[in-house]
């Protein structure tokens, strides 16, 4: 059995290279072939009329975010872990919460942004009025795009709220209630719909709670709803591997984000569970092996 780890072409993170070798060592533990590759080497194109690609290997394991790639490779016939849809949705936190809703599990209000062209055009008032309204201040807007808390802002007042919205006008946002307790949420990696490995994420420094932006794991057993939602948003976007950040309102799991390819190695340091392992579990059972 051959795999191809692909990874984005421009890696430099050493927690999504690690992440990248963790797959990888387990892989080969189990008597794998495993191959961690960067995109970019134009390995899948259109080429007279229909896709074509020089991978040969039974399986990806898809680390990368880019929507065309895993479509491609999937049209020629390749088994991808994630799939193209499950990354996709994941990726647009809009598109997640679009997915997701509707089916049991609790979500903060959300209203997106209407999307600006024009870079000299000044953003409307009537319109940060209104999510101000349905909201609430303070309130959350975050970038439809990004990874480790970037582009996820905490506004207080509507000064902040209309420069934010300056910042991000010529990008996909959103506006969002603000839910749970500042700094802390939960955790959970799931593989093949079922949870993995937990751990409660604390950042005392800031209001996100990212081991990237500042914050810590913290080895801990989540209530038993919370499990139950992490696997249900796995199953309803159709993920053989995430991690799925859950907000504690009052005893309620609420959904903040979905990641197709969460970093792991925090939560296996804290936890002791492989979550790695799992994962390559996972994967060769599914392709028969």
């Amino acid at each position: 059995m051959r795999a191809v780890i692909l990874v984005n072409a421009y890696i430099r993170a050493p927690g999504m290279i690690r992440q990248a070798e963790r797959i990888a060592e387990e892989l080969r533990l189990r008597g794998a072939e495993v191959s961690i590759e960067k995109n970019g080497d134009f390995c899948t194109y259109v080429h007279e009329n229909a896709i074509t690609s020089s991978k040969n290997c039974d399986f990806v394991v898809y680390l990368d975010k880019d929507k065309y790639l895993p479509r491609m490779l999937e049209k020629c016939g390749l088994r991808l872990f994630n799939s193209a849809r499950a990354v996709e949705l994941c990726d647009d936190k809009m598109l997640t919460f679009i997915e997701l809703s509707g089916r049991g599990l609790n979500l903060p209000d959300t209203l997106p942004a209407p999307l600006c062209y024009y870079p000299d055009a000044r953003v409307r008032e009537d319109i940060l009025r209104t999510a101000e309204e349905r909201l609430g201040l303070p309130l959350v807007v975050k970038k439809s795009y990004g990874s480790w808390g970037e582009g996820v802002r905490l506004v207080r007042t509507h000064e902040e709220l209309l420069q934010t919205a300056e910042e991000f006008k010529t990008c996909p946002h959103l506006f969002q209630r603000r839910v749970g307790i500042p700094g802390e949420d939960w955790r959970i990696l799931a593989v093949g719909g079922r949870a993995v490995a937990c751990m409660k994420r604390k950042n005392e420094r800031d209001f996100r709670s990212n081991i990237e932006a500042g914050g810590r794991g913290i080895a801990a057993e989540p209530p038993a709803g919370f499990v139950a939602a992490a696997e249900k948003c796995a199953a309803v976007l159709g993920l053989d591997y995430c991690g799925v950040d859950l907000l504690d309102e009052g005893g309620v799991p609420y959904v903040c984000e979905v990641n197709s390819n969460a970093l792991f190695n925090e939560a296996e340091r804290v936890t002791g569970n492989n979550v790695a392992g799992a994962f390559a579990e996972h994967m060769l059972h599914c392709m028969g092996a």
